[in-house]
């Protein structure tokens, strides 16, 4: 169906009917009678495909017809490919949200913020749980605090009518950087394999020989790789 409206949207050959036409080419424009122009396409073995209907006169090329749609499709992908079309999703809280559900919309929002959307979160107070909105900052503050790797924050919280919101914008791919809770992992990692090898060395008798060190060493970091994982 699509092929079939693109057909319908240009004219060729004889369904082109005006007394003159502006063919163009890599050698550039020339305005000729209809009768030549259509004398060209045949004599080249292509189409004369009208391009410009509303142009005067009207503009044609002289191509094959399959090799034009071909490429005016392609040339349609591109740009749609082109045109990042972001949407803004959206993740609601309550002002005693448990960590199970909290857990929950946190995995959507990464998911979200990975897809390049937008992420409006918001904590709704009803009735007198507006009493408690310091708790909904606090728990936008974590969520932002969590998806630091993935998003950055366009605004803080802030309180309009029985709405708190945050509103997220996802982060340009390669340049996520590492939230403080990763960076403290990854340094206890290192810190414990450090006092591990310590360890290790000085409970190794020195008569073992390098190779029983390095068997060991080995034997040791493979149990906190295994651990770690």
């Amino acid at each position: 169906m699509k092929n079939d409206n693109m057909k319908n949207q240009y004219r060729i050959n004889e369904q082109i009917r005006v007394r003159e036409v502006r063919i163009v080419g890599d050698s550039g424009s020339t305005v000729v009678p209809i009768r030549e122009a259509l004398d060209m396409a045949r004599d080249e073995g292509v189409d004369l495909v009208e391009i410009s209907p509303n142009a005067n006169p009207p503009v044609c090329r002289l191509i094959d017809y399959s090799k034009f749609l071909y490429q005016q499709k392609k040339r349609q992908k591109e740009m749609k490919a082109k045109q990042v079309k972001v949407e803004v999703k959206e993740i609601r809280f309550g002002p005693q949200t448990d960590e199970h559900d909290y857990q929950f919309k946190l995995k959507h929002a990464k998911e979200f913020l990975e897809e390049g959307n937008k992420v409006r979160a918001y904590v709704f107070f009803r009735g007198r749980s507006i009493l408690f909105k310091e708790q909904g900052e606090v728990l936008l503050l974590r969520f932002a605090n969590d998806l630091e790797e993935y998003g950055k924050v366009e605004s803080m919280p802030s309180l309009e009518g029985k709405k708190m919101f945050l509103y997220l914008a996802p982060k340009k791919a390669g340049v996520a950087k590492k939230s403080q809770q990763a960076r403290d992992r990854e340094a206890s990692v290192a810190e414990a394999k450090e006092a591990a090898a310590r360890q290790e060395a000085e409970q190794t008798p020195s008569n073992g020989g390098l190779l029983a060190n390095a068997k060991i060493s080995a034997d040791a970091l493979k149990k906190l790789t295994e651990s770690e994982d």
